[in-house]
């Protein structure tokens, strides 16, 4: 029922302000317009230049800079700001988990964020099959809370583990399973809303209430019946404009359904109802194989009538821009031979029967379409077969050319054709990308005819954004003349709003126009995007200018410019998901935007550009934002476009304190292995000062070290010095294949006794174990700290010393993860090729120790660790290492010793080298472990083996737990009947 807000009473009086600007509002000045809304609202209102600039761009091309970010309590705080807006007409733009790929999710008013405090689930009923979200609940908190009565949300984007509901209902989203329950507007059954006048309403199933609105509908629809019946396609995937055919009498006047997909332009979402299906109880994957994708394509309308769930469709060339970042899933095994693929997925009572269904499925295409197939019954092997399906989006925005690869960008993104014809329109748009000049790797949603594809628009100069608007045309005449929608799921924002005429009639786009002036005759919510839309070649992220600033790093992947590597970030969102796996630690803690991977690379573009962040290297918004900042590198992994923020973080530092004084914690932790060094002379004394109360906190102040944290004590006898002494016993052969262990600080000044053990199994596998012929450092602790100028000295250095080890191809072998990182992936950020390999481009051979011993040991033995069976254990995977090498090879070597031994997914420890240690960030530290790592080993058996190959993650573990934390080494000793189980002296 209709309920006009009380405007005196949605917000408190504004704040006296003698000099404050008249609310001539299109040049409102943003800290007078934060004020009046922080007077008005319960929740935070920021309008700093970090918030203005993170929130500037979504997933899509386009940039507008929000005066400021609203994030709202309650439905309260919503009335609030849109009187405090409409009063000073600032425009509203609402905003989901920032996904959007149309550019509908930017603007240049007040955007609202409602994924802070509006997020909650208030009511699930499984008699109903219902449930009532507000607007930033994430789809997978809904899914979770849904699969415990047996329940899920039908529609499900990629982005399924960060969307919410709210950007969904405006976007109409879909997902790979829209072809058993259909897009998002299938599914609402009602919605709370605010018109533009503030007037709130419910719409939902019965009578909508009567007030001037409904009215107007009413009457629009009335006046206009012949040309609404006969003005909208027919097609599964049809989302462009707004849906009018729904308030049809036969669709029984639905205007909450109306509503969904209308991009935030009509009215602002409070509340939403929505309507939950029955989760299959199991679930099998078959994936058929044919020529082409274009072939799969033609294959969809025989595999339509089989009823699957899914019916998903890529080619051969989404492969290969897998492989060409140097990924391959084994997965990629498991797909039938072809050059394209459909995955469809079939349910069932139970897996015999899911698979039964499958196989039949199965016989109908090989007999039908002359497919080859394979079925996928376990539900791990089915996750990674969809997770190179769920990485399309970013794996897409790079195509490799034969120079490398090429930048690719939404724009023509998903449109959707009538699925009988999606054969004939991918031949076609296939064409069409050539005779553009243009590339891009189509997939996506087949069995409902829409495809996604990014395609390499050169958009930063003016030749390129000409042939990006003839494209664009082009290919919106191509789906029109296949009986398509110029978009079949994300709507269509700024990028294809311009091109509706080509879709709709005149009468329908004046209808269009009709429809929006009933809920927001005064333009104020999400303007300029479906009616009146802005230019698709406009505001362009990629516009404006891009500061020449001093770098150090070379960026061997982004042509040497700070600039590409941050445009890396498409803005998909990986980083935000606080789920599951590495990305990102800070962000999991605090839940702000800024604390992203995502939010730190706007930043830096930001910075880049030289307008909303001004002042270049000495920014303190990008400072702050980097500070947090655990430089895991599991973006350098886990982000589909392969951003490496600990790169960026360390050549900022590198810059930010030039010549300048620099936090104690860079002269202390950054300059451990010195330290190390002069304590080992003698640490029995450096021990005491350590093991003092009040020594230690003074150091720990003077050093910028957390005082909630202890110092770690020296051993007494370094690792050189201890295998100094075994050579005396047991000298080289000389016969036997030689192998480098490598003597990092932490090895060899805290943990010897792990190099002893690795020197054992080594030995047990048949070589001479040398170190090498003098110090060495990777650099580590410098490049963290962004001392990149002594990192490259003390790694040139290393060079040098093994040089001859490097050209004889000697494999090295790291039993610290970090130190690994810098000599597979860091060391190429300093380093040209030739300076580092004589440029043979072999680079250095250093490998885990598992590595090694799967490599040159295949046939080495290890006697079981356990006499009653496999051993139990779990596995804290360092940062580094998941990001440059996994840890496959260690679950497979501990298979060899009888270890049963399961990887947890808890991220990253928290501590992260000087990360964990410094002032200022304990809590953020300990929050990283306290989400999944400390209760888990905390739940573990006694007779669990805790493993952890990180001195961070060792460090964390004794820390903040019972237990302690054995390295890989000292478990395969142990197997030998070595003293691995024995605490470093």
């Amino acid at each position: 029922m209709s309920d006009p807000v009380n405007e005196a009473a949605a917000a408190p009086a504004d704040p006296p302000r003698p000099d404050a600007p008249q609310p001539d509002t299109a040049r409102a000045d943003a800290e007078w317009l934060a004020a009046r809304l922080r007077a008005a609202v319960t929740g935070d209102v920021e309008a700093d230049p970090t918030a203005r600039a993170v929130f500037s761009v979504d997933a899509s091309n386009y940039r507008h800079v929000p005066r400021a970010v609203v994030f709202p309590r309650d439905a309260g705080d919503v009335h609030a700001v849109l009187r405090v807006c409409r009063e000073l007409g600032v425009p509203i733009t609402a905003r989901g988990a920032g996904t959007s790929i149309a550019g509908q999710a930017v603007g240049e008013g007040v955007v609202l964020d409602h994924t802070r405090y509006m997020n909650r689930i208030l009511d699930l009923d499984p008699e109903t099959r219902t449930a009532r979200v507000q607007p930033g609940v994430v789809l997978d908190t809904l899914r979770a809370e849904a699969a415990r009565h047996g329940l899920t949300f039908g529609p499900d984007p990629s982005t399924h583990s960060r969307c919410t509901l709210g950007g969904m209902i405006g976007n109409d989203s879909c997902g790979s399973h829209s072809v058993a329950w259909g897009r998002t507007t299938h599914n609402v059954v009602a919605l709370d809303v605010l018109a533009a006048d503030g007037t709130a309403m419910t719409f939902g199933p019965g009578e909508a209430p009567d007030n001037a609105h409904t009215r107007a509908l009413k009457a629009l629809v009335d006046d206009h019946l012949a040309t609404i019946r006969q003005g909208f396609p027919s097609l599964p995937r049809r989302v462009s404009g707004y849906a009018l055919d729904r308030l049809l009498p036969e669709n029984g006047f639905d205007v909450a359904r109306a509503l969904v997909g209308s991009e935030g332009t009509c009215a602002l979402l409070t509340e939403a109802t929505v309507r939950l299906v029955p989760a299959p109880a199991a679930r099998v994957l078959l994936v058929a194989g044919y020529a082409d994708d274009v072939a799969a394509a033609d294959a969809v309308p025989h595999a339509l009538p089989l009823e699957p769930l899914t019916l998903e469709g890529m080619g051969s060339d989404m492969i290969d821009a897998l492989l060409v970042r140097g990924r391959r899933p084994a997965a990629l095994d498991r797909l039938p031979e072809g050059g394209g693929w459909l995955f469809a997925e079939i349910g069932g009572d139970d897996i015999a029967d899911a698979r039964a269904r499958a196989e039949r499925v199965a016989a109908t295409l090989a007999d039908e379409t002359g497919a080859t197939t394979s079925i996928a019954d376990d539900p791990a092997e089915q996750k990674q077969l969809w997770s190179i399906r769920e990485a399309a989006s970013g794996i897409a925005t790079r195509i490799p050319t034969p120079e490398g690869s090429a930048e690719a960008w939404p724009g023509w993104e998903d449109a959707a054709v009538p699925p009988e014809r999606l054969g004939s329109y991918l031949r076609e748009f296939r064409r069409l990308l050539a005779d553009h000049g243009l590339r891009g790797i189509p997939y996506g949603h087949f069995g409902e005819g829409c495809v996604h594809v990014r395609i390499d628009f050169t958009l930063t100069d003016d030749d390129g954004r000409a042939r990006f608007r003839s494209f664009m045309e082009d290919a919106g005449d191509l789906v029109v003349a296949h009986g398509g929608s110029l978009s079949g799921e994300h709507g269509d924002g700024q990028a294809r709003a311009e091109l509706l005429p080509r879709m709709y009639s005149p009468e329908i786009l004046r209808l269009f126009e009709a429809f929006k002036a009933i809920w927001d005759p005064g333009d104020l919510l999400n303007p300029d995007v479906l009616v009146h839309p802005r230019p698709m070649d406009a505001d362009l992220r990629f516009d404006g200018p891009v500061r020449e600033l001093p770098l150090t790093l070379k960026y061997p992947h982004d042509g040497g410019s700070l600039a590409v590597a941050a445009r890396r970030c498409v803005g998909v969102g990986k980083c935000v998901d606080t789920s599951t796996g590495v990305m990102c630690p800070s962000y999991m803690a605090t839940g702000r935007e800024e604390h992203s991977t995502r939010g730190r690379a706007r930043l830096l573009s930001e910075m880049m550009r030289g307008e909303t962040i001004t002042d270049g290297w000495r920014s303190t918004e990008v400072r702050d934002a980097l500070d947090l900042c655990l430089a895991c590198k599991g973006c350098l992994s886990d982000c589909p476009v392969n951003v490496d923020m600990a790169s960026y973080k360390a050549e900022f530092l590198h810059q930010h304190y030039r010549r300048r004084i620099r936090p104690a914690s860079h002269y202390s932790l950054g300059f451990l292995p010195l330290w190390s060094r002069l304590a080992s002379v003698a640490p029995r004394v450096a021990n005491a000062v350590l093991g003092s109360q009040r020594l230690s906190r003074a150091l720990s102040r003077l050093g910028g070290v957390a005082p909630e944290r202890s110092l770690p004590r020296f051993a007494r006898r370094t690792l050189r010095t201890r295998l100094r002494s075994r050579a005396k016993t047991m000298p080289p052969t000389f016969t036997r294949p030689r192998v480098v262990l490598w003597p990092d600080t932490f090895t060899d000044h805290f943990s010897p006794d792990i190099g002893l053990a690795a020197a054992r199994v080594l030995d047990h596998a048949g070589f001479d174990v040398v170190l090498p012929r003098s110090s060495v450092c990777c650099g580590l602790t410098w490049i963290s700290t962004g001392q990149l100028g002594i990192a490259r000295t003390v790694l040139r250095r290393t060079l040098t010393v093994l040089g001859p080890e490097i050209a004889a191809g000697t494999p090295i072998v790291a039993l610290e993860p970090s130190c690994l990182a810098v000599l597979r992936h860091d060391i190429h950020d300093l380093f040209d090729a030739a300076e580092i390999d004589g440029g043979t481009g072999d680079g250095i051979n250093a490998l885990t120790l598992a590595e090694f011993l799967e490599q040159y040991a295949p046939d080495v033995d290890f006697p079981e660790l356990g006499s009653d069976g496999p051993v139990p254990a779990i596995t804290q995977q360092h940062c580094h290492q998941h990001a440059v090498a996994g840890n496959a090879a260690d679950q497979r070597v501990m298979a060899k010793a009888g270890i049963s031994c399961r990887t947890l997914d808890s991220g990253c420890c928290g501590l992260a080298g000087n990360f964990g240690m410094e002032q200022g960030h304990y809590d953020v530290s300990v929050a990283a472990a306290e989400r999944a790592l400390v209760p888990e080993v905390e739940a573990a058996s006694g007779d669990t083996l805790v493993l952890a190959d990180g001195f961070s993650c060792r460090t964390q573990i004794a820390d903040l737990t019972s237990r302690r934390a054995l390295h890989l080494a000292e478990i395969l000793d142990r197997a030998l009947g070595g003293r691995g189980h024995r605490p470093s002296r």
